[in-house]
């Protein structure tokens, strides 16, 4: 395992124990819904979003404990956006990381539920104490989750997505949807640990930038694996994207196209760490780790 590997890996286990301890339990007649949450957040999964608040974080001398609570509530969301995606009535996916889905598992109604538990999980976490003392600092994490998440976020991504099945976009519209649909989370993700840190403006503007371009990065690879990958390597369907006429990269740009792309988000995210110096090294290293992962 490489140091990056290793890195990687102690932030995952230290956010699913995060998670674990957040997240409901207990025999009450409402515990197939907690069953559920747990289900579909607790099943693997690199971590990427808390990881990025985390080595943000301590670009600002934070401690990894000092951004758990933040970096679980943005991976429920993250969670909850997974679990409403893979509805029927959304991208109708049977498997995720390997597992059947959630709507599989248990049943339609409980999925769109367990979606909705874990978004509103999320800012409960955000707007405790706990998170921070300075309900100023809270007031700006819970608002810019809500920004990623909303209608000029996640959300509004996914309705981008589904109207673009009957109505091709163009180069711009498509990646303005995979901005919002992938990217404002991200986005946001760089820049909580700023917020947790009292950064300056500038420096939390570069986070933002920096985590902007890996965002659009990221969601190229997603396109780039589900074309060339395996269910088996991916841990879920492949091919959806072309046989749905989505508009990826690798429709508007071919394979090399969307991969030369990709690279240049990624070096491009790697510039953005340029004013932080050494203390950047961490997530310099994730730009490479994001462009060449094969799930």
């Amino acid at each position: 395992m490489t140091k990056f590997a290793a890195l990687l890996a102690k932030a995952a286990k230290a956010v699913d124990k995060e998670m674990d301890d957040q997240l409901p339990r207990g025999q009450e007649l409402e515990h197939r819904l907690f069953d559920a949450m747990r289900y579909a957040t607790l099943s693997g999964g690199k971590r990427l979003r808390p990881f990025i608040v985390i080595a943000g974080g301590e670009i600002f001398d934070l401690q990894m404990a000092e951004c758990l609570r933040v970096s679980a509530a943005v991976e429920f969301v993250h969670a909850y956006s997974l679990v409403h995606d893979d509805l029927p009535c959304m991208d109708d996916d049977d498997l995720r990381r390997g597992r059947p889905t959630v709507h599989v598992e248990f049943d339609e109604a409980t999925a769109v539920l367990t979606g909705d538990a874990l978004l509103t999980l999320a800012f409960e976490i955000m707007a405790d104490r706990k998170t921070s003392p300075d309900p100023e600092i809270r007031m700006e994490l819970v608002a810019g989750l809500a920004r990623a998440a909303g209608g000029h976020g996640m959300v509004g991504g996914q309705m981008l997505d589904i109207w673009a099945e009957d109505n091709p976009l163009d180069a711009s519209s498509a990646a303005r949807m995979q901005r919002l649909k992938t990217g404002e989370l991200i986005a946001f993700a760089g820049e909580a640990g700023g917020i947790l840190a009292r950064a300056r403006p500038r420096q939390r503007r570069a986070l933002r930038m920096f985590a902007h371009d890996l965002g659009l990065a990221f969601q190229i690879t997603d396109d780039l694996l589900d074309e060339e990958g395996n269910t088996e390597q991916v841990g879920k369907a492949t091919q959806k994207d072309a046989t749905a006429g989505k508009a990826t990269a690798v429709a508007m740009l071919g394979v090399e196209g969307a991969r030369n792309r990709a690279n240049l988000l990624s070096k491009q995210a790697a510039a953005h760490l340029d004013y932080f110096g050494k203390k950047a090294n961490t997530l310099r290293d994730l730009c490479e780790f994001v462009i060449n992962r094969t799930n």
